[in-house]
């Protein structure tokens, strides 16, 4: 159960991040909103985080723990760069991506 909650916290950290680009992109209202987003999903992120490696009879390390969480926001960032923020899909980058998902799966593997 705790790596599902971790996995949430990770895609949480995605979207704290989303939020923080687009509360960059507009002004005003809009803006507003997007913070509000940025401190929610921060918030969540975190306290899921916590939860992950204090809770339970199997509770995950935190060296592991911080490295999949910061490992599924960076690829969720990179995708929402893509398909948010129009950033360029490059081979070396998507090679890079699918090399950082092998580690955080790796990391499941061989966590105990």
């Amino acid at each position: 159960m705790n790596w599902i909650i971790l996995i949430i916290a990770g895609l949480f950290e995605t979207g704290f991040a989303t939020c923080l680009g687009k509360a960059q992109e507009t002004e005003g209202r809009e803006s507003v909103l997007w913070w509000v987003g940025f401190a929610a999903c921060l918030f969540i992120s975190m306290f899921m985080m916590y939860r992950a490696i204090s809770v339970g009879n199997n509770p995950i390390p935190i060296g592991t723990a911080y490295a999949v969480w910061t490992g599924i926001g960076a690829v969720g960032g990179v995708l929402a760069g893509i398909f948010i923020f129009n950033e360029p899909v490059a081979f070396w980058r998507m090679f890079f991506v699918f090399t950082l998902i092998a580690s955080v799966v790796g990391l499941k593997v061989v966590s105990s």
